[in-house]
């Protein structure tokens, strides 16, 4: 398990400290160069002679390359869960799966219904589907034994499932012509990590070595890259016919501190600067921003709510044990909290010709998430005061 004391509430504060810095950096007179030179820095990657090389700016490493350790632990962690976790219990299932169906439907209605008429900024629409979990439990962390347990299980199945429809929607929606050679690749790459999973071969090494191949291959497919992250997650053995730790197990706990401590910040850090040097009103009720912003604070709770709240008054499902209405609408308010998953989806929306001056489409997940998470933060505590 995480090798610091309290994991999730870490994680929160670095999340939030690399999201100031950016800010600060993106509007400071002398930094602000240096953040934007930082970002487009090229880096190369390959073998010359071989003539097998990548170069891409540092800001598209991080997204495309580092999101993919990212997107790996979350297969690593579906795959668990679905096994021996939160989800392997059919009952426990349907609540968290149907309140994120809301909580994906709302927010993307909202987006349409305000940018329909735009074919540029329409293409957002994804973007305030997400639930940064991240945010969420660091936020659950500072309230501490205020919250039942069985509503922060609650939230991390629901943000399981969040996750799972973001990452189809990113194979589905934001896939690009497709090259047919490098998409073979991928699937020969494919087939021998499930050859080497029925071969009950326990080394993590191997699997990463094919893993590394079939990620090139999906870049070079026109297939975001880091679905190859996902997919080796969810390959990689959870059981083996050894006393040996589980792979899954042994690399599920050496990315957390990575993922949790490095790469959400360092990621945070290079795609939350926002200039508000010249911020008007009229960026914040732009149909772009005002979309997002929207849809993550009132699609989310909407969602996330209302579905709930159908399902267990239709007796399909219960209260999660211990908690309130007021507390499951809390929860249902924090899920509007999209920031990692909906800076990235942002990345693959718009190309800079499209999203306006002032970064109108961060503008909008920082306002969004930051109401969300304040707002759910208080009706938890005031929720918990009250039982």
């Amino acid at each position: 398990m995480p090798f610091y004391k309290n994991t999730e509430l870490m994680s929160g504060l670095l999340l939030f400290l690399a999201t100031a810095l950016a800010l600060v950096f993106a509007n400071h007179p002398i930094l602000t160069d240096f953040y934007l030179h930082l970002k487009n820095i090229n880096f190369t990657i390959g073998f010359t002679d071989l003539h097998l090389e990548l170069t891409k700016p540092l800001l598209l490493w991080i997204n495309d390359g580092l999101m993919a350790v990212f997107f790996l632990l979350i297969g690593l962690e579906l795959k668990r869960e679905i096994l021996a976790g939160h989800l392997s219990d059919s009952r426990q299932i349907l609540l968290p799966a149907v309140a994120a169906l809301g909580g994906v439907i709302f927010p993307a209605l909202i987006y349409v219904a305000l940018n329909m008429h735009n074919p540029l900024t329409s293409k957002g629409w994804a973007i305030p589907v997400a639930t940064d979990i991240a945010f969420v439990l660091g936020i659950l962390a500072l309230l501490n034994t205020r919250i039942p347990k069985s509503l922060r299980i609650f939230l991390l199945a629901l943000a399981i499932f969040d996750d799972l429809a973001a990452i189809l929607i990113i194979a589905v929606v934001y896939t690009q012509h497709l090259s047919w050679l490098s998409l073979f690749i991928s699937v020969i790459c494919i087939g021998i990590l499930l050859a080497l999973n029925r071969a009950n071969v326990k080394r993590v090494a191997v699997y990463i070595l094919i893993g590394m191949i079939m990620w090139v291959s999906l870049l070079k497919s026109g297939v975001h890259a880091t679905i190859a992250g996902v997919i080796l997650g969810l390959i990689i053995p959870y059981k083996i016919k050894s006393n040996a730790p589980a792979p899954l197990v042994f690399l599920e706990q050496g990315l957390q501190p990575w993922v949790a401590f490095f790469i959400l910040p360092l990621f945070a850090f290079v795609n939350a600067g926002v200039n508000l040097t010249h911020v008007s009103v009229a960026n914040f009720v732009d149909p772009a921003t005002l979309g997002i912003a929207l849809g993550l604070f009132l699609g989310k709770q909407i969602g996330v709510f209302s579905f709930s709240f159908i399902l267990i008054r239709s007796q399909w499902a219960k209260l999660p044990e211990g908690t309130s209405w007021l507390q499951l609408y809390g929860g249902a308010v924090l899920c509007g909290i999209g920031f990692t998953m909906s800076l990235f989806i942002a990345s693959l929306s718009f190309d800079s010709s499209v999203m306006l001056n002032w970064d109108n489409d961060r503008l909008g997940i920082l306002s969004g998430s930051i109401i969300s998470g304040v707002l759910g933060y208080f009706i938890l505590r005031y929720a918990s005061k009250r039982r």
